[in-house]
């Protein structure tokens, strides 16, 4: 640099852009307004998955009430009213449901195979719900147990190109351990809301949190090692309130924003009546694990005109 050139006075930043303010002591305050920079924050900030594909896309829906006797697993009193509000509930945001009853394990693993291989080219996204028992990383069958990273497995990009860079949602009603969950008073609660007059019951055993890969999305009923509670008339906590979130604000909030308010109404709830004492009084707080990379928005179809 020669020495007619100006050098910047000592505490003085000098960026490309210079609008000058005044300091208190005198010295020019020089700050670059990077425009570049700040669109491209508030369009990351922005960025939604593109949901206007032909269709909204499949919705499996895996419902487990009875088990074979040797797995000593109780029915699941109740998961009917969930199957029947997840199915209305997803059929109102359109998407292809498809329900599956107390299937075998080879079944399930058959028919999750089966819609990996589809053709999901003209779908927003992909669903999986498992209603259950669980047990480790694992989720209950009719006749035995199956790993849950098997079938997200069958999703990855490798796998199945068709949702590459695709929301792919899995749903698990299933409880994750062998606590409760002990009610605590919160200084600025503002709501408290006990079960429905019918006896709660725990889904048994414990699933733990699995790591999917980008796009996924792991909605679990409760936190890892505790008890998931369902009502045997109308259903588990968890997909009650998940229902009635996405049939009230579905259509326009967004996904993970909806899955907080349904963790908050969730934790508004207590046990009632119980056959299990311990369990009365005992709170739940669902949770999930997202690799979304984008916000993930449900937004009404525009009808197409023939």
């Amino acid at each position: 640099m020669s020495g007619s050139e100006r050098q910047p006075p000592a505490g003085q930043v000098q960026l490309d852009s210079r609008p000058i303010f005044p300091t208190t002591d005198g010295n020019e305050n020089i700050m670059e307004v990077d425009a570049l920079s700040i669109s491209r924050q508030s369009r990351d900030l922005e960025e939604k998955y593109k949901m206007d594909h032909q269709r909204r896309g499949v919705a499996l829906i895996f419902n487990h009430e009875h088990f074979y006797w040797q797995l000593r697993l109780p029915d699941r009193r109740g998961t009917e009213a969930d199957r029947r509000n997840l199915n209305r509930t997803l059929t109102d945001l359109g998407f292809e449901v498809r329900v599956y009853d107390d299937l075998k394990a080879k079944d399930v693993q058959k028919t999750i195979d089966e819609a990996s291989k589809e053709d999901h080219s003209n779908a927003d996204c992909f669903v999986c719900v498992f209603l259950s028992h669980g047990e480790d990383d694992h989720i209950y069958a009719y006749d035995d147990k199956i790993k849950i990273q098997t079938m997200t497995d069958m999703f990855r990009g490798d796998k199945c190109q068709s949702l590459v860079g695709k929301p792919k949602i899995f749903i698990i009603q299933a409880c994750r351990g062998d606590q409760h969950d002990d009610a605590v008073i919160a200084h600025d609660a503002t709501d408290s809301s006990e079960s429905p007059d019918n006896w709660t019951e725990v889904d048994a055993a414990t699933v733990y949190t699995l790591p999917a890969g980008a796009d996924f999305i792991m909605c679990y009923s409760v936190a890892q090692g505790y008890y998931s509670h369902r009502c045997i008339v109308n259903g588990s906590w968890y997909i009650q309130d998940l229902c009635e979130t996405l049939r009230d604000h579905g259509s326009s909030g967004e996904f993970t924003e909806l899955l907080t308010v349904v963790n908050r109404k969730v934790s508004y709830r207590t046990v009632g009546r119980c056959k299990d004492i311990n369990a009365i009084g005992k709170k739940q707080i669902p949770s999930f694990a997202s690799m979304l990379t984008k916000k993930l928005y449900f937004h009404p179809k525009s009808k197409q005109i023939i």
